[in-house]
């Protein structure tokens, strides 16, 4: 089992989102759960993409925090 951090973000119509430890794996949809939920599948079917073609799957070194400031 391994987790990754995903960053999801609100465009014009819809989301979009990406992991930083998986370049290349990225997911739409037009809510946030839907987002959420493709992004899963989207990492399933690269991870076994990489085990398929013998490449390594990266451990996860992302991390995210909030930050507040006065504004």
């Amino acid at each position: 089992m391994r987790r990754f951090l995903i960053v999801i973000e609100q465009a014009a119509n819809n989301f979009s989102a990406y992991s930083p430890d998986l370049p290349g794996c990225v997911a739409t949809g037009s809510t946030r759960e839907e987002t959420e939920r493709r992004m899963y599948e989207a990492i399933q079917m690269h991870i076994e993409g990489l085990i398929e073609d013998n490449q390594p799957v990266p451990s996860s070194t992302s991390f995210a925090e909030f930050v507040v400031v006065p504004a």
